[in-house]
């Protein structure tokens, strides 16, 4: 039997067993919409012209956050094309309206079967497909060899997973790499694993890693002021903000900020749970402490607090400029890590736990600099909370803000990749 045919049976097994639990979770606990008619490939962008069509794919908030400088880039150098977006997740597609501007279109991408990969490209008739980071879905890359549609993989990144995954399985997941026209990957570690799973080395390039390429807003000492008053942080108080952070992570690290208050009291806490579901848990799970727990929602101006729980979307990023140490979560539990570069623009002292496997190449290049330390056992991160030494913290910020400067530089090479496809692709 054909290997497509097999991947379409078990996908279509694979969603007869998940679609009614993601019904229960989005439809009935989050009261959000599942957008199939989309995911079925209904209701799909109508092309508006002839102009060149650039279609890029990404799969949640990390990597639309990752494309934002690319794509400001893009728009301004080619106002002339018609672009069209996509995600797979609501987070990612609430994000990508919310930061990218200048996109014409923004999508949901439909289930990966043939017969729908071709009812997308038919509609939109793309010039380029351009993936971000992993994507490497077979009935998409199958349907755009069948339209001669290139397709261009950006900020690729291979993970230890994902490594032992291809290898085993090298005689099937071959012929869908052989569907990509070239990999711009993160590192030379990532190149180096492309290669052993069977991708022509001529097919890889290292470009660097488009999420250094941070572009957020700048806060000045009197935004950051205004915006500690508006919060309620008094002057002399020290802030710790834990950023997108996962289950297991918040005891370990609600035991070490108790041990801290008992030796100084001028310390305020800032839990930013990854996904939003865990807001309430969190916030339960902190009923019994002796602190003064505030939910951000619900903080009334003058009111005082120990540890506040973030419990907004797209916050988070404002809360490390105003921070005075800043912790990477997904790391203390075996989750792989999340992005330590927005902290690292403000000029913060980063600190994550051991498990950064996600982003193992920033994490190894930023802890070389000195830039950002690791908790490798509870009492570092007690330590973490005490902030002892206010000189080499501020020293540490000053690193980690000159380490992802000299991190910069990918987005000019996705630029002239895209531009290269684009403007030798059939027309």
């Amino acid at each position: 039997m054909d290997v497509y045919v097999l991947y379409s049976i078990f996908l279509f097994l694979a969603l007869l067993g998940a679609l009614p639990i993601y019904f229960v979770k989005l439809k009935l606990f989050r009261r959000e919409p599942l957008f199939l008619k989309q995911r079925l490939g209904r209701g799909l962008p109508l092309r508006t012209s002839s102009r060149a069509f650039l279609w890029i794919h990404a799969v949640s908030v990390g990597e639309v956050l990752s494309f934002q400088s690319l794509a400001k880039k893009v728009r301004a150098e080619h106002p002339d094309w018609e672009i069209g977006f996509s995600t797979l997740t609501n987070p990612g597609q609430r994000m990508a309206r919310e930061k990218l501007a200048g996109i014409d279109h923004i999508f949901f991408i439909p289930f990966d079967f043939p017969w729908l990969a071709r009812r997308v490209f038919r509609a939109l008739r793309p010039r380029l497909l351009v993936l971000v980071e992993s994507e490497f879905w077979p009935g998409l890359l199958r349907e755009a060899r069948r339209h001669s549609c290139p397709v261009l993989l950006i900020n690729g990144r291979i993970s230890d997973r994902s490594f032992k995954r291809f290898r085993r399985f090298k005689r099937w997941t071959s012929p869908l790499f052989e569907n990509v026209n070239l990999f711009l990957v993160q590192t030379s570690l990532d190149k180096e694993r492309l290669e052993q799973i069977g991708v022509p080395a001529a097919k890889v390039e290292v470009s660097g890693n488009l999420k250094c390429e941070v572009d957020l807003a700048v806060i000045g000492k009197e935004d950051v002021r205004r915006l500690k008053n508006e919060l309620g942080i008094p002057s002399s108080k020290k802030m710790i903000v834990a950023g997108s952070i996962h289950k297991g992570e918040e005891e370990l690290l609600i035991k070490a900020y108790g041990a801290a208050r008992e030796k100084r009291d001028d310390l305020l806490l800032v839990l930013a749970p990854r996904h939003p579901e865990r807001f309430g848990e969190i916030e339960r799970f902190l009923g019994s402490s002796r602190l003064i727990v505030r939910r951000k929602t619900l903080l009334r101006p003058g009111q005082t607090w120990d540890i506040l729980v973030l419990d907004t979307i797209g916050e988070l990023t404002r809360f490390y400029a105003l921070s005075d140490v800043a912790f990477i979560g997904g790391s203390l539990v075996p989750w792989g890590g999340q992005n330590l570069l927005e902290p690292a623009f403000y000029g913060k002292p980063v600190f994550f736990g051991p498990h950064m496997e996600n982003f193992a190449a920033l994490a190894k290049e930023f802890v070389k600099a000195g830039a950002a330390q690791i908790i490798a056992e509870p009492r570092d991160l007690e330590e973490m909370f005490l902030l002892r030494d206010p000189e080499a913290l501020a020293e540490m910020g000053e690193r980690a803000k000159q380490t992802l400067r000299s991190l910069e530089g990918a987005t000019e090479k996705s630029l002239s990749a895209i531009e290269f496809f684009m403007g030798h692709a059939e027309k």
